[in-house]
């Protein structure tokens, strides 16, 4: 599981997405006739980018309007790094009364990955990740006595079922625990504006928050195409997936590190902290961008010898991992 801290890089550098993938053969001219608007902006941390087909930039100037004001509105509730927003206040209090629709969608989908997963995805991580990135951020080393012991403190504070949450309130049940939704956000994010859209009745989409969702057909009249990253910072695509109705997200191990030696990576086991995970990179194609986004994190720390059971076929996902 994952989350940031200040002066990180982000989470999620992984699919070169029609935003920004024509040169890499991801998109092709619009066929005959078709208008097109694009736009580029930046949400939960990342840059953000949305393609329609079958509206021009006027016609889409009002859409892309209401798509900045949602955007707005779930960072205010998703935001690690907003004083003021849901999450954060959450982990400063412990408690959170009358939440958002939105965060308890959220960790309905959360709990579902959980399970999934056998419990590798696991929000309540956050302790975990914040330890590791203090100490490293204060010059810290790994082999550090006092980290294995303030490891096991925080790792103390790990586990989702003991994260509660209806209409009423969010609540941990310990003093310590904290949330980071960011292996799941940015992909709720990504369902959630492509919905605005398919309301609005645009019918052809590509939507980009980190994750990837495609709606209805390309504006060469075909699915959509998104390649999936070779590393971190992308450059080759060591694969292009179509996408039509369906949802892609990526998940690299590495893709952030926390240590100067670049070993401790941002997915951390909830049971076991820090691990050498088994595989380097894992997509995930889905009917959602959160269930993609969820799994593909969780699956990151899969034991290829004991892999969970959906891996085999338990949900209707495809997975592309890569070993490490």
């Amino acid at each position: 599981m994952a989350s940031r801290a200040g002066g990180l890089t982000r989470r999620r550098f992984l699919t070169l997405s029609a935003a920004f993938g024509a040169a890499a053969g991801c998109i092709g001219p619009a066929a005959a006739g078709t208008p097109v608007a694009r736009w580029h902006g930046f949400a939960l941390g990342a840059g953000a980018s949305i393609t329609l087909a079958g509206l021009g930039p006027a016609e889409a100037a009002p859409v892309f309007a209401a798509v900045e004001a949602e955007l707005a509105r779930l960072e205010a509730i998703f935001s690690l790094y907003r004083t003021d927003s849901a999450l954060v206040r959450l982990n400063r209090d412990g408690r959170l009364p009358g939440p958002d629709a939105d965060l308890l969608a959220c960790l309905a989908q959360a709990a579902v990955v959980h399970r999934l997963t056998e419990g590798l995805f696991d929000p309540t991580v956050q302790p975990v990740f914040a330890t590791l990135a203090e100490h490293f951020a204060a010059g810290g080393e790994a082999g550090d006595p006092g980290l294995a012991r303030r490891l096991e403190r925080a790792g103390a504070l790990v586990g989702f079922d003991r994260v509660t949450f209806d209409d009423e309130r969010v609540a941990f049940a310990d003093p310590g625990m904290a949330l980071t939704l960011n292996g799941i956000a940015q992909g709720y994010a990504t369902d959630r504006i492509a919905a605005l859209l398919e309301a609005r009745g645009c019918r052809d989409v590509l939507v980009d928050i980190g994750e990837t969702r495609a709606l209805g057909r390309s504006p060469e009249g075909r699915a959509w195409r998104a390649g999936i990253a070779e590393g971190p910072q992308g450059g080759a695509v060591a694969e292009v997936v179509e996408l039509r109705d369906r949802a892609l997200a990526t998940s690299m191990p590495l893709g952030t590190v926390l240590d100067p030696a670049g070993a401790v990576g941002h997915i951390l086991h909830p049971r076991l902290g820090i691990v050498r995970p088994a595989w380097r990179r894992v997509s995930v194609v889905a009917a959602s961008a959160a269930l993609a986004d969820a799994l593909s994190t969780g699956l990151c720390l899969a034991d290829p010898a004991a892999p969970p059971a959906m891996m085999a076929g338990g949900a209707d996902v495809r997975i592309i991992a890569a070993r490490a």
